[in-house]
């Protein structure tokens, strides 16, 4: 197993996980959060009556990678030739041999409104849950009801900071603040510490002056990922833009210089126009550049949705693109996967030009912003001077005040163009970071 360094903030947080039964960690990324909760968990597992216990994340993926692997600190490497991956019944499990017994452990996602499901069936001793913020309230209420029955309950979350009106705060750790300053529950219930990044021993300064250079110091992101704040998203959302379009502005590009193009089209809704957008992904000396080359409306009014229209203007949209960029691979069309229909068509209509049409990935918009957000940060985020509606859509766009993390939507800024441009660009997330 990997070595590691705990500083004395999270040994006592730590410490005081062996006596409480809801252990929170809350905090900046790369503050060792999900570690402390690990190490806890594991600590437990040794000692408890209890057979089944639960490990989550948002999804299978992120659970089976923050808390089975940790980057060498997780339970397959604390547990070593004793632990075991397998299944139990329709879930993934890793089964542990302990002092106490056999122990399984549930590995599950809880993000989508029936994650739930998976999960009954058994009473669970222990549960330990990364980036709990991102599981369902159905999933969270489940997973509790499902450790009523427990030897020795105990809970173990970890979360970045969210928005104040967020579901995890205002159901659960504000009211177990509440609860144990009031007296409601004795001392060992609850559990909670904050972190920065600075808290983190293992972090050098140069390292730390890394990752600060991927925010924007203005944007919510870096309030919430690097001071380990809770704040609401408010105001100009592309900060680095709005300020300075001329920045991250050029008049040309050289189809030498394009490794691949992808095509994001959101289908025009009621009020909205479908548009398209062309993301070039650059190679060589500026491999990880991401340049907006070209943007289009689809003709008509706004709400009209002509399939005949979309399948031909996107056939000249194509057409020009192969032109000016000849060298160029045209890789995706990413669609906005709630028209299946519309995909269909504009995939059968595009069969002759070798471009694979296929649905978006979808992914939550916040992360989304936050992507395009760290490559204006990083200066890996250029669009050409003819681009104006995302140009105007980058500028204009801003938070809205009603909603936790979500784009105003009143038709002041044109969030369908940004759709169309994130469809084309999400699915490199982590290969641009």
């Amino acid at each position: 197993m990997s070595s590691y360094i705990f500083g004395e903030k999270h040994r006592e947080y730590m410490r005081r996980a062996r006596r409480c039964t809801v252990n929170v960690a809350e905090g900046a990324v790369r503050a060792g959060k999900t570690v402390d909760n690990v190490f806890a968990f594991a600590a437990e597992l040794e000692v408890t009556a209890d057979r089944f216990h639960l490990a989550s994340g948002s999804t299978l993926g992120n659970a089976k990678l923050n808390i089975g692997e940790c980057n060498g600190l997780g339970l397959e490497h604390i547990f070593g030739e004793r632990a075991k991956w397998g299944r139990w019944r329709t879930n993934e499990c890793m089964t542990v041999q302990t002092a106490a017994g056999e122990k399984i452990i549930i590995f599950t996602g809880g993000k989508n409104a029936d994650s739930y499901k998976r999960i009954r069936g058994n009473s669970y001793g222990l549960w330990i849950a990364t980036e709990v913020n991102l599981h369902a309230d159905s999933f969270i209420k489940e997973a509790m009801n499902r450790q009523l029955a427990a030897v020795k309950r105990k809970v173990f979350w970890d979360l970045n900071p969210s928005s104040p009106k967020s579901f995890i705060y205002q159901n659960y750790l504000d009211r177990y603040e509440e609860m144990a300053r009031t007296g409601e529950v004795d001392e060992d219930f609850y559990n909670y510490a904050r972190f920065t990044i600075r808290d983190n021993p293992i972090i050098t300064p140069e390292r730390l002056r890394e990752i600060e250079a991927q925010y924007d110091k203005d944007s919510v992101w870096y309030r919430r990922d690097i001071l380990g704040e809770r704040c609401a998203a408010e105001g100009v959302i592309y900060h680095l833009f709005a300020n300075d379009p001329s920045r991250f502005t050029v008049d040309g590009t050289d189809g030498a210089e394009i490794d691949f193009i992808n095509i994001g089209v959101d289908f025009g809704g009621n009020r909205s126009r479908t548009t398209f957008v062309a993301a070039a992904f650059l190679g060589g000396a500026r491999k990880g550049e991401i340049r907006i080359v070209k943007d289009h409306a689809v003709s008509g009014g706004k709400g009209e949705i002509d399939p005949d229209v979309i399948n031909s203007e996107m056939a000249r949209f194509l057409g020009e693109l192969k032109e000016e960029y000849g060298g160029a691979r045209i890789k995706y069309i990413f669609c906005d996967s709630e028209a299946q229909y519309l995909i269909n068509g504009l995939r059968r209509s595009l069969r002759g030009f070798g471009v694979t049409v296929a649905d978006c990935a979808k992914k939550r918009i916040r992360d989304r912003i936050a992507f395009v957000n760290g490559l204006l940060a990083t200066g890996r985020f250029t669009i050409l001077s003819r681009c104006r509606l995302v140009a105007d859509g980058l500028a204009n766009a801003v938070w809205d005040d009603s909603a936790e993390d979500k784009r105003l939507d009143d038709f002041t800024s044109d969030i369908d163009i940004l759709d169309a441009m994130e469809y084309a660009i999400e699915r490199y997330m982590t290969s641009c970071r």
